[in-house]
């Protein structure tokens, strides 16, 4: 019996739903985040607050959309050293709405798109817009994602399964996003 094949996804749409998702990922941690945890000193000597990485996250994006979409406006930046929790995570709901734009743009087959290189500042060469511009951006914020978990437990602030787990659960994000047939 002959095997049914799938549907191909829509690569675009998917790598743009995923995106959306991202920043979902770094509410849930923000909302479970111990605020003792806030600003609790690193253990390593250089290390940064855990505050000083959400505002890093949130000041990379503005440096990716006014390096790559200078027509788009950008939130303003976070001080890392006096950000509150609630004004990162506003901030942040808004940088990634801009990423998401921009994105929507940098991913376009239109010929008239107006995001067509990743600049990603001036310590790197410029790259074409695209899935890879995609993938640098999510994985960067994975990366510390990974790195507030791990820095909360050492410093003994737990997040809960919920959120440690939750940022796997990709169909709940899907969900809340409304997008109906959840990841492919």
């Amino acid at each position: 019996m002959p095997r049914q094949s799938l549907p191909e996804p829509d690569l675009r749409k998917v790598l743009l739903e995923i995106y959306a998702a991202n920043d979902l990922m770094n509410q849930l941690l923000l909302e479970h985040l111990d605020p003792r945890a806030w600003r609790a000193k690193p253990l390593r000597p250089q290390g940064r607050t855990i505050a000083a990485i959400f505002a890093h996250m949130h000041n990379n994006r503005l440096v990716w959309l006014k390096n790559s979409a200078p027509h788009m406006r950008c939130p303003k930046a976070l001080d890392p050293a006096r950000c509150t929790l609630r004004q990162t995570a506003n901030a942040l709901r808004q940088s990634a709405a801009g990423c998401l734009k921009m994105l929507t743009d940098a991913l376009s087959e239109r010929l008239d798109r107006r995001v067509t290189k990743f600049n990603r500042g001036a310590w790197a060469p410029v790259w074409p817009a695209g899935a890879t511009m995609f993938a640098y951006m999510f994985s960067h914020e994975a990366h510390h994602r990974g790195q507030i978990i791990a820095m909360a437990h050492d410093l003994g602030f737990q997040f809960p399964v919920k959120a440690w787990a939750g940022i796997w659960w990709w169909n709940k994000f899907w969900k809340q996003l409304g997008f109906s047939k959840g990841p492919r």
